[in-house]
């Protein structure tokens, strides 16, 4: 299918690796000039040129952490007039309700809620003056059913899914889609975190427990960054125009909902 983008200008944040990267190949193989952000400078420059290589496509890169004030603006910089806005950051760390304190949860605010909403606030304004836009949050299956676990996560990106209820209503009339993708369980280095935390726990190698955890899922298997970035590329698509404010679970079948 022809994704009629070709030519747009894409934001993937944190992009080096994981379902960012996944998004990031998707776009590109698409004909999406890329900004590519991420921490590690070295992996992004890499990623970078294999895209670039790949699909002839245009990519700029920016190396920063994009929860402070300085890495915002140098990201947002690059990134004036995007057609479209992939917003994703990694989970904070699992643990128990009573390990929390504030600036626990402050942390998992300023990656998982603030950032996303910095950069819809400054790139919003472009994509509606032109009349088209896409933004796509990567988010979590917890934001539908909690993972007890990832209370941090749950608070934060639940936070961002309620801004996004009402944000996206606002920006439709002007051409301009916002969704939220929500993850299951993925072959990503969060994966292999949580997994290596339950072996530890369990005593148990990681392939039992990732075997042990593909075996709560009806799909009998981890998703994969390529099929995650082809859902994502499919939202930002010319053909998805009448999707507005959605929550789209990839996990599997794993979060057991009737709707």
């Amino acid at each position: 299918m022809d994704l009629g983008i070709q030519g747009k200008r894409a934001l993937v944040s944190a992009s080096s690796k994981g379902l960012g990267l996944g998004c990031a190949e998707a776009l590109a193989a698409a004909g999406v000039d890329l900004v590519m952000n991420a921490r590690g400078a070295d992996a992004l420059e890499a990623e970078a040129a294999r895209l670039r290589t790949a699909h002839g496509i245009a990519v700029e890169t920016v190396a920063c952490d994009v929860t402070s004030e300085r890495g915002q603006a140098e990201v947002i910089d690059a990134a004036q007039g995007v057609d479209i806005l992939v917003t994703n950051a990694g989970g904070p760390p699992p643990g128990l309700w009573s390990d929390w304190e504030r600036d626990d949860f402050i942390k998992a605010l300023d990656a998982n809620m603030l950032t996303p909403i910095a950069f819809m606030k400054a790139l919003l304004p472009g994509m509606m003056d032109k009349g088209w836009g896409r933004v796509v949050n990567i988010t979590s299956q917890s934001v539908r059913a909690p993972i007890p676990a990832l209370g941090l996560s749950n608070a934060a990106r639940t936070g961002l899914t309620g801004y996004v209820a009402g944000t996206s209503r606002q920006v439709a009339p002007h051409g301009v889609t916002i969704n939220n993708l929500l993850p299951g369980i993925h072959a990503t280095d969060r994966a292999d975190s949580l997994d290596s935390g339950v072996a530890s726990q369990k005593g148990i190698s990681m392939d039992e427990a990732r075997t042990e955890r593909a075996a709560t899922i009806p799909a009998r298997r981890y998703g994969t960054r390529e099929e995650f970035g082809a859902a994502c590329a499919f939202l930002c698509s010319q053909h998805a125009g009448f999707i507005v404010g959605q929550n789209i679970l990839l996990d599997g079948g794993g979060t057991n909902l009737t709707m």
